[in-house]
């Protein structure tokens, strides 16, 4: 963890957030996704509090845990197409800017500290990387769960890469290439979501879960963890595969799946 320093997150009560909520209690810190507004799309600057938060737990001893949770019925539509377009909004969000490259599939590697997603809503493209990211997954079991990006010109080459390191390659590679809503009960067999709850249980199935993790050693937990991130064969990729994206996205299909999603029509591929 070294996007921001241990001196620049401590001061995080003092801090203005503009598209996330971050409450602290009994060694838990939840970071809620609140852009419901915008379907909780990640506008960079609401990426960059993601970061300052999982870092703030990195460095605090006394957060033994994390809870991503988000407001409205979505609980991420993944990137923020106009930001990527270059429309980024304004906001007032006093978080300053990291010194590197954020890549979300890599914050919850290295923060060493138990993750629990509380899914509420639908999740699309990348947020994802999220899901594939927390060492836990509680979710509705009325949620859609679509990976659509090829229908817009585009391709989850990052998802793809976070995924893989949760659900066998095949199902990956064909969710991915086809683009369709995953069933919830396929997400829970292969291991992309942990619990499935009814709509009312997901807070009590989620503190309980939070509950058992607090009884243990937090120490032994984190060693745990960092001994996981330290053995399982992994390369830098998420840098690699965030160019293809940029590539893409500029890509005549690119721009044409982008053009078509907007005006509501089918787009017309030309394969450049």
């Amino acid at each position: 963890m070294n996007l921001y320093t241990k001196e620049q997150v401590d001061n995080i009560a003092n801090e203005q957030f503009a598209y996330i909520i971050v409450s602290i209690k009994e060694h838990v810190l939840e970071l809620t996704l609140n852009r419901a507004e915008k379907k909780n799309a990640l506008h960079p600057q609401m990426v960059n509090e993601i970061a300052f938060a999982m870092h703030y737990a990195h460095f605090t001893k006394s957060i033994w845990l994390v809870v991503v949770s988000a407001n409205g019925n979505v609980f991420c539509a993944g990137a923020d197409l106009k930001a990527l377009a270059g429309i980024i909004e304004e906001n007032n969000s006093s978080i300053p800017k990291p010194i590197g490259a954020i890549m979300i599939g890599e914050l919850f590697n290295k923060i060493h500290k138990p993750t629990i997603a509380k899914v509420s809503g639908n999740v699309f493209a990348g947020g994802f990387l999220i899901l594939a990211g927390c060492n836990i997954v509680v979710a509705k079991n009325n949620i859609r769960l679509a990976l659509p990006e090829v229908k817009r010109g585009l391709y989850p080459f990052q998802v793809m890469a976070a995924l893989l390191k949760v659900m066998p390659d095949r199902k990956v590679i064909d969710w991915s290439i086809r683009g369709y809503d995953l069933p919830l009960k396929d997400a829970l067999h292969y291991g992309l979501i942990t619990e499935l709850v009814n709509a009312e249980d997901i807070d009590s199935a989620t503190t309980s879960i939070i509950n058992i993790i607090l009884e243990n050693s937090p120490l032994a937990i984190s060693k745990g963890l960092e001994a996981y991130h330290h053995i399982r064969p992994s390369v830098d990729e998420h840098s690699y595969l965030f160019q293809l994206f940029q590539q893409t996205i500029l890509s005549k299909d690119g721009q044409e799946g982008l053009l078509a999603f907007r005006e509501k029509r089918k787009p017309v591929w030309q394969g450049e």
